[in-house]
Order: C-alpha cells, then sequence, then structure tokens
C-alpha cells in the first residue's frame, strides 16, 4: 500500500532546474567527481523575523536564564545542611531538589523521571514533531546564541560570506577574533555553571580562582567549554545530522498525521519566478525565491518534503510569510501541518487532522502511568529506613544456660531534616530478648538517629529455640512516632538438622 509520505514525496517535481544552494553545489560537484564523502559547506542562515523566530527568542532566553540562574538560587534547610536549592552533593550522597531530598538508596524516583521525561518526548513528537531539536535542545540553543553573537561582530549573512571570502585584513582580524573570544567566555561560562550544580555555588566560586577546588572541578569545566566551543561555535548542524541518534529514532513516532514544518505543495506547485503585475492563475503560490533555505540553520530545503536534517525550527515559516506578504499571497504556504492534510487539500477535500490515534493514546496512558507511580511513591516515602547484618564470624553463640545468641549490625536511615529516638523490636523468634553492648537484654531497644544521617546499631539477639530447625526467620522493626519500617533477617538456632 502507497503511504502517505510515499504520495508526497513521488509527487512530480517542479518544472525547470531551479537555483540550486551551496550545500546542494557542492553535491553535485562531489558525486560528478565520484566522492563518497564531501566536504562541509559552512552554512549561514539569514536573520528573519516573526512569529516562531520571537519564540526561538523566548525560548532561548528562559532555558539560559534557568540554567545560569538555579546554582544560586537558595532554599533553607535546618542544621549544617547545605541551602543550595538544586545540588547534587556527591561528597554527602544526597541529591537535593528545592523540598525534596533523594539518596542513593532511592535512585529509582531518578530512573522514573527520566521515563517520564522520554515518553513526553516521545508523545510531542508523534504530535508536534521534533519541537524539543527545534526550540529546547541544548545544542540548539547554544547554536543560537553563537550565531546571534556571530552577526554582532561580522554581520548577517551576506556579510559574513563576504568576511569570509575577502582576504585578510585588519577589520577581518578583529571581527574574527572578538566573536571567538566572546564564544570562548560563553563557552566558559557554560563549563563553569555546571560545575555549580555539584557544589555549592558560592563556595566553589572562590574556591575555583584561587586554585582551591577539586581537580574534577577544573576538569568538567575544561571538557564542557570545549565541547560547547567546539559543538556550537564549528560543527552545529553536524551534530544534529551525524552525532545525535534522536533524528533516527524521532522516524519511529512520526505519522502521517504529526504536525511538521511542512512545505504545502498543492498550494505552492506549480513553482517559478514571479513578476508584479503577473496573473497567479495556472502556477502556484511559491516564487522560487530560496528565502526558506538561506533561513534554514541546517542548510536543506523545506520543498523537497520530509528531510532527516530538519529540526522544525520554524524559520522558513516566518521566512515565507514575509515574502508573500510583499507579493501579496495568503500566508502559511510554508505551515505546521501534517503529510496528511496536504494531500487531503491536493485532492480536493478539506483538511483533517488527526490528534487522538492509537501512538498517542499509548503514550499518554504510559507517561500517565509512569507519573503516577513517581508521585505516588513520592507522596508515600517513609521517613525511616532499616537494614539489618547478621554477624558472620561467629555465626552464633551458645551461652551457659543453653540459650543461642546472633549479632546484627542495624542500618538506620533518618531521611528527615529532624532527630528521631526509634524504638527497635524483633518478631518472627518466640521468646527473643535485645539488648546492645553493655546493656540489659528487654524485648526493646532505643536509640536516637541524627537528622539526615545513618546510625549503625550493635544489637544482640538472645533465644532459647523449641524447634527442631537451623535458622527461623526474624523481622526487625523500627518505629518513631507515626513513622515506621521493616527488614527481615534470620536468626540461627544451632540445631544441627539431618542431611
Amino acid at each position: 500500500m502507497t503511504t502517505v509520505i510515499d504520495t508526497v514525496s513521488k509527487s512530480p517535481p517542479p518544472e525547470g532546474p531551479g537555483p540550486q544552494s551551496a550545500a546542494e553545489k557542492v553535491r553535485q560537484k562531489a558525486r560528478d567527481k565520484g566522492e563518497l564523502y564531501k566536504p562541509r559547506v559552512p552554512i549561514y542562515p539569514k536573520l528573519v523575523h516573526g512569529k516562531w523566530r520571537r519564540i526561538k527568542w523566548a525560548l532561548l532566553i528562559l532555558t539560559l536564564t534557568v540554567y545560569y540562574v538555579t546554582p544560586w538560587i537558595r532554599w533553607e534547610r535546618p542544621g549544617a545542611l547545605p541551602d543550595q536549592a538544586v545540588l547534587v552533593d556527591f561528597f554527602g550522597r544526597r541529591f537535593y531538589f528545592f523540598g525534596i531530598q533523594l539518596w542513593p538508596q532511592e535512585i529509582h524516583f531518578v530512573t522514573g523521571l527520566l521515563v517520564m521525561a522520554a515518553l513526553a518526548l516521545f508523545l510531542v513528537t508523534a504530535l508536534f514533531g521534533r519541537l524539543w531539536c527545534g526550540y529546547a535542545c541544548p545544542q540548539t540553543v547554544w547554536t543560537d546564541l553563537f550565531i546571534y553573537v556571530e552577526r554582532a561582530f561580522e554581520g548577517d549573512r551576506n556579510a559574513r560570506m563576504r568576511l569570509a571570502a575577502a582576504p585578510w585584513s585588519f577589520d577581518k582580524l578583529w571581527r574574527k577574533g572578538g566573536k571567538h573570544a566572546v564564544w570562548l567566555a560563553v563557552a566558559f561560562g557554560t563549563g563553569g555553571a555546571w560545575i555549580f550544580y555539584f557544589r555549592d555555588a558560592p563556595t566553589l566560586l572562590g574556591e575555583f580562582w584561587t586554585g582551591r577546588a577539586p581537580v574534577t572541578s577544573y576538569i568538567s569545566c575544561a571538557l564542557l567549554t570545549a565541547t560547547t566551543y567546539v559543538f556550537a561555535g564549528h560543527m552545529r548542524e553536524q551534530v544534529c545530522t551525524y552525532m545525535c541518534p534522536w533524528p533516527r529514532i524521532q522516524g519511529a513516532m512520526l505519522d502521517d498525521h504529526s504536525l511538521q514544518v511542512t512545505y504545502r505543495r498543492d498550494r505552492g506547485e506549480t513553482r517559478g519566478p514571479h513578476k508584479k503585475g503577473q496573473t497567479w492563475e495556472g502556477r502556484g503560490d511559491c516564487i522560487d525565491c530560496n528565502a526558506c533555505v538561506v533561513a534554514c540553520p541546517m542548510g536543506i530545503d523545506i520543498r523537497d518534503g520530509p528531510q532527516l536534517e530538519c529540526i522544525n525550527c520554524g524559520l522558513c515559516i516566518d521566512a515565507c510569510d514575509e515574502i508573500m506578504d510583499r507579493v501579496g499571497r495568503p500566508r502559511a504556504l510554508i505551515a505546521y501541518d501534517t503529510d496528511f492534510a496536504v494531500v487531503e487539500r491536493g485532492a480536493g477535500r478539506p483538511a483533517s487532522y488527526k490528534f487522538v490515534r492509537a501512538r498517542t493514546i499509548y503514550y499518554t496512558v504510559a507517561l500517565v502511568g509512569v507519573s503516577a507511580l513517581v508521585i505516588w511513591g513520592l507522596a508515600n516515602r517513609t521517613p525511616l529506613d532499616l537494614h539489618a547484618l547478621r554477624d558472620r564470624n561467629p555465626t552464633f553463640v551458645r551461652l551457659h544456660d543453653g540459650s543461642v545468641r546472633n549479632g546484627y549490625t542495624l542500618k538506620i536511615a533518618n531521611r528527615t531534616f529532624a532527630p528521631h529516638t526509634v524504638e527497635v523490636t524483633v518478631t518472627g523468634v518466640p521468646g527473643a530478648r535485645l539488648s546492645t553492648p553493655g546493656e540489659a537484654a528487654g524485648t526493646v531497644v532505643r536509640t536516637t538517629v541524627p537528622a539526615n544521617e545513618v546510625r549503625a546499631l550493635r544489637v544482640f539477639v538472645t533465644a532459647n529455640p523449641t524447634v527442631a530447625a537451623a535458622s527461623l526467620p526474624a523481622t526487625f522493626s523500627i518505629r518513631a512516632g507515626d513513622a515506621a519500617a521493616a527488614t527481615e533477617t534470620t536468626f540461627l538456632t544451632g540445631v544441627e538438622t539431618p542431611p
């Protein structure tokens, strides 16, 4: 069966060769020479103005503000705990996110958040295409910022191309040098902001400039500075096309009903130049001006149909809308649309959009289910945790009165910001008595666990087993007010069972 995408891709090309982009000329030259790989063609995207460009500026400012400012937000916590709102504290073995504190044993919450993010990305992609790539991906955000700096020093597209082709002079030297200096400063700020997420930001800032910061801080900052400078300043679209796996993966999430940046071929063809005063009868609205091509940061022609390189940034929409305004034609010749709707209009039927379909239902149900589990887990976290380690040498001790004693080390974790006095009991062993070194035996042992710490408690369980079993299941329980926790272990009776 021929799919809608197949139908669109097999539509006849416009008559006439049409102008070739610089990238296509290099590709053709490489094909003529029989070369396996083509050299990279520098892309000089033209600045455009419009709705989608404004949205990209707004999201760029928002995401960069969140990234650079978040480590400096303070959040009051009791005692000597760090007051940084968001902190991955490797030394203290904690992850702080405002009022939430996660311990290493709770890594499953982080896993749940990552699964939620992946499912949300799948759902958004199935509905609206590669919005993440075009508006929020770090590679896109920092590349936009670097291009903004480049324009500030070298001018817009034509000026940058002339400067690149011009011989070296003082003017070219200071413009190129200034651009790279600012790029390095932005890249260094990127790496510097990253390390503040792993250590108290004001403290690390002072240590960094006085040479007292950990070596890992300098290494991490240097690596992220280098990668930001290379990826956003030099490789740019190559990262998206050749290094990132997402363009290949997202193909499995898209279908004929996914909204993507689309050239409405049903309205644009047959394309060709248009002069003022000429009739529009018998031809399409596309005047083959290539404004969409020169605005594309990926260097592609959206009129060629869906392409792996397209990041759905919408800049070609703004460029085309501006041209349509000039020639007096309706906007949205290039727009967020679906392949199915384009074919429907081409066949003379009204366009229809189907947002509720099997894959979007699946992604939504999965996302809601995982989100509910994570929220339920966070809401029902126990403030106490307990683990029991039984002595291995000796495994048990037989006392002079014939009773048997087992030794245990209890690890009691207090996950709250206040100390707790806990009561320790044991069940499953008839007549069991609990004691700590130097204390008399009883049914309950009490101990105080400091706030946000783990207390190792040495306890002994003594009993006179009356069963002919080598071991008994035992359960240690702790309680502090309404908080409780339990863990299972074994009690060795000392009874030898026949093989």
